[in-house]
């Protein structure tokens, strides 16, 4: 029987965007994130170089003056954004994870008070949903917020907010009805200079140091009744929904980081002399590059069916995205970790890339859901039967 059967490939459109994004990352990105790590500080100059690009907030709609990318092209901005700076991919990321939310449940007034800022790349948008003791636990977070006449007032806190202090904008989570448990969390906008609403010193952290991690305190934190997104004891089913839709875009930072580790390896044993030969020529090394290139391939085709699956919200997103961040980021992790094994002695200086690599790529396994609780995601999706095989 004769098929005429069109290969699998990406649009052109996304074969575009990605040489678009690849070329600015080499000139402008990967140039500044060596020091952007060493320093801990913020990469204002890859920021400015996706702003002038539109590569901020690729997702945003141009209803709002954005770019209008679809959820693959988001994917893929991020992907090769972290393949040059970790640090700098989580502009594109968090402004999704942040804005998502809105997206989702808020008022169109809300949507057009605040988008367009993000889509000028004026202000970014961050999220705060972790708490000190409500981290895998979300259902137990203890930030407060009481209606006092049209207004809220929060207290409480947020942890491990990414951007925290670089962002103008935060969606908050907070207990509007102690007494409905999971259905009594609600979903503000708080403004940063909202009386009430202050940071803690920056983390010290093991990676992405380019990228501002703080806790999010609230005081009595007083903020206008129409800065509620969506309706009250929405706030939950909110957060995983937009959990649903950017998990997918760490498993693109995790891949993207794979694949700067992988090639910085690949050149670097084509170099490396032992014995008289480059130590590309002996099998052991062939045998690692390519265990690294398959698992990569593999991680980046789940991304792009997650993608795919959250630009048309499918019933399965809740799986998928789950395994492509899971797998992807575990892949980040291994690859990583045999790029620097490849460099020897050398990958374990801060003089070659792979081992500021090795430590971006752990978060990955962390954030937006632990892999354990991806892998509880995606057995509950199975034996609820939401997802066969």
């Amino acid at each position: 029987m004769d098929v005429d059967f069109e290969p699998y490939r990406l649009s052109e459109d996304h074969e575009a965007i990605r040489a678009a994004v690849r070329e600015l990352c080499t000139d402008k990105v990967a140039p500044h994130a060596a020091d952007i790590d060493e320093a801990s500080r913020f990469p204002q100059e890859s920021y400015d170089a996706l702003r002038a690009s539109d590569f901020h907030a690729p997702h945003l709609p141009e209803a709002y003056g954005g770019a209008g990318a679809d959820a693959l092209a988001t994917c893929l901005v991020i992907e090769e954004v972290a393949r040059a700076c970790a640090s700098t991919s989580l502009i594109p990321a968090v402004n999704k994870l942040g804005t998502m939310p809105l997206l989702l449940a808020a008022s169109d007034d809300l949507k057009a008070r605040y988008l367009p800022a993000v889509a000028r790349g004026e202000a970014m948008f961050s999220y705060g949903l972790s708490e000190r003791e409500a981290g895998s636990d979300t259902a137990s977070m203890s930030t407060r917020a009481v209606r006092d006449g049209d207004d809220w007032v929060l207290d409480g806190q947020k942890s491990w907010i990414t951007n925290a202090g670089v962002s103008r904008y935060y969606t908050v989570m907070a207990v509007t009805d102690p007494e409905a448990g999971s259905r009594g969390i609600s979903a503000f906008v708080v403004e940063d200079g909202d009386d009430g609403f202050t940071y803690s010193a920056p983390e010290r952290k093991l990676g992405i140091k380019g990228s501002p991690t703080r806790e999010l305190l609230f005081d009595h934190c007083r903020i206008p009744g129409d800065r509620i997104v969506g309706e009250p004891g929405q706030g939950l089913r909110i957060a995983l929904q937009t959990l649903d839709h950017t998990r997918v875009t760490i498993g693109a930072q995790a891949v993207g980081i794979a694949s700067g580790a992988l090639a910085a390896a690949t050149a670097y044993v084509q170099e490396r002399q032992q014995f008289g030969r480059p130590i590309s020529d002996f099998q052991g090394v062939q045998f690692m590059l390519a265990d690294m290139a398959m698992s990569i391939e593999a991680a980046r085709q789940m991304v792009y069916r997650a993608a795919a699956a959250s630009e048309r919200d499918e019933p399965q997103l809740s799986f998928l995205g789950a395994a492509a961040k899971c797998y992807a980021s575990d892949v980040a992790m291994q690859v990583t970790t045999d790029a620097v094994q490849l460099f020897g002695g050398s990958g374990y200086t801060r003089d070659y890339p792979v081992e500021r690599m090795m430590r971006d790529a752990k978060i990955t396994q962390i954030y937006e859901g632990t892999n354990q609780i991806q892998r509880l995601v995606m057995a509950r999706q199975l034996l609820n039967g939401h997802v066969t095989f």
